[in-house]
């Protein structure tokens, strides 16, 4: 999972935004999920892993009910917009400008900043990993999770990395 948040980071850095918004908003549900009993993500565990590692650090203007309906709407249907966000509208700010607007309630539409957004959600998970890593459910699902074998995966493929 490291690789995985150090790749947000680095799309970041690289002004790949999409790329990131989109991996940061999965972050939730994958984290939901491995801490579960049963490795299965749902909405309920994706609102309380953002409530809990998350949410603190936007004063009450965006929660994990808020996150997982943006979610929903960006993920499924490529959209700002959801009826169960809370706003009419949540919109991020590009970084790039040299501007940073961020956690902003406007016209009953919320601007997050999309670099401060993808980071508070990669920091929530790094918090996240050192707090489950000796919970039996998160070794047991965490041995399932998808991630970079380095040389091959045998018996299947030798000599170059893989995903599995």
């Amino acid at each position: 999972m490291d690789e995985l948040l150090d790749q947000i980071e680095l799309s970041l850095k690289n002004g790949q935004f999409y790329l990131a918004l989109f991996a940061s908003l999965a972050v939730p549900d994958i984290c939901g999920a491995i801490g579960s009993r049963n490795g299965k993500a749902t909405g309920n565990r994706y609102k309380a892993w953002f409530d809990k590692y998350v949410a603190k650090k936007y004063n009450g203007n965006f929660n994990g009910r808020n996150c997982y309906a943006f979610r929903c709407a960006a993920l499924h249907q490529g959209r700002a917009k959801h009826k169960d966000l809370g706003y009419k509208q949540i919109f991020f700010a590009d970084p790039t400008s040299g501007k940073v607007l961020h956690n902003n309630v406007m016209n009953d539409a919320l601007n997050l900043d999309v670099r401060l957004f993808c980071q508070d959600i990669v920091s929530g998970a790094r918090t996240w990993l050192n707090d489950m890593a000796n919970e039996p459910n998160f070794k047991t699902n965490y041995s399932h999770f998808l991630k970079r074998h380095k040389g091959g995966l045998a018996p299947f493929i030798k000599g170059m990395d893989v995903f599995a």
